[in-house]
């Protein structure tokens, strides 16, 4: 038996993996256990402590789901997945922002110019813009996935069990012969993230608050391209300086104006917009 401790054990526990010497493998386990232990030695971290670490971990698991991701979420108010988004936005495309725990892979394609709040209150919104590479060449074809809170900033997949349907306020759209997109929504409002659960007895026990800005959720994706995971956020709004999940970047904040009587639009729209805005996504090539 080898006589290890407290501080031999961290390079008896990297060598007890048999990895690829050099693999990306090798070095995020490595790393993970070596920034695990010296935490655990910095901190002098009790038994009850450990403990209390894995039953939060335990109840993060216990209530996720396929349309709740707890350990996203966590990720999230850690500023984990902001630095991710940082870390990775590079080449010249749109900033990335947060997936968040809501997200649906197979949203209904819909037509450029549909409406997606149905029968909804609030204020109407145009979104439109465009879709291009990083020397503003349209990206025909170009697909632009988003989702979104209502007016009184709740998701609908948080609605089902009072008849909601967890697809509205969703949509893919496929972008024209120029690269545009375009489609009418209700305005989000500001909402916490999920507080019941053990991440927002984290953030109580941390006294921190849990609001997040009025945000619309997009993924963008085009062929050869690097795809987009962000956010875009709006100008003046609340919690633009202190987004719960720091998703805010001066990049993603666009300004809404009001659509005047007199206003017409050379493109049909199933619904008609009280206000406006534009908001261009650019993708850099991939590799």
């Amino acid at each position: 038996m080898r006589d290890i401790n407290q501080f031999s054990i961290t390079q008896a526990v990297k060598d007890s993996f048999r990895t690829v010497p050099g693999s990306r493998f090798e070095k995020l386990l490595q790393g993970l256990i070596d920034h695990l232990h010296d935490y655990t030695r910095e901190m002098n971290l009790t038994h009850e402590e450990w403990m209390g670490v894995l039953t939060f971990l335990y109840e993060c698991g216990k209530i996720s789901t396929p349309e709740r991701q707890e350990f996203i979420l966590l990720s999230d108010v850690l500023g984990f997945s902001a630095l991710v988004d940082m870390i990775n936005t590079r080449g010249g495309g749109t900033e990335g922002s947060n997936l968040g725990p809501f997200y649906l892979d197979n949203a209904p394609e819909k037509q450029l110019g549909a409406h997606l709040a149905d029968g909804r209150e609030g204020v109407t919104v145009l979104v439109q813009g465009k879709v291009t590479d990083i020397l503003h060449k349209p990206l025909p074809g170009a697909i632009v996935d988003t989702w979104q809170a209502d007016s009184s900033g709740t998701y609908p997949i948080q609605e089902q069990e009072h008849g909601q349907d967890k697809y509205d306020l969703r949509g893919k759209f496929t972008c024209d012969d120029q690269g545009r997109y375009r489609y009418t929504t209700v305005l989000p409002k500001p909402y916490t993230v999920p507080y019941d659960g053990p991440v927002g007895k984290l953030l109580r026990a941390g006294d921190r608050h849990a609001w997040r800005a009025a945000h619309l959720h997009f993924i963008v994706r085009s062929p050869g391209m690097r795809s987009i995971t962000t956010e875009v956020f709006f100008e003046n709004g609340e919690y633009i300086e202190n987004d719960a999940v720091f998703g805010v970047r001066k990049s993603l904040i666009a300004k809404v104006k009001p659509v005047k009587a007199s206003d017409t639009f050379d493109f049909e729209l199933d619904h008609r917009p009280d206000a406006m805005f534009e908001f261009d996504f650019v993708l850099a090539p991939q590799g």
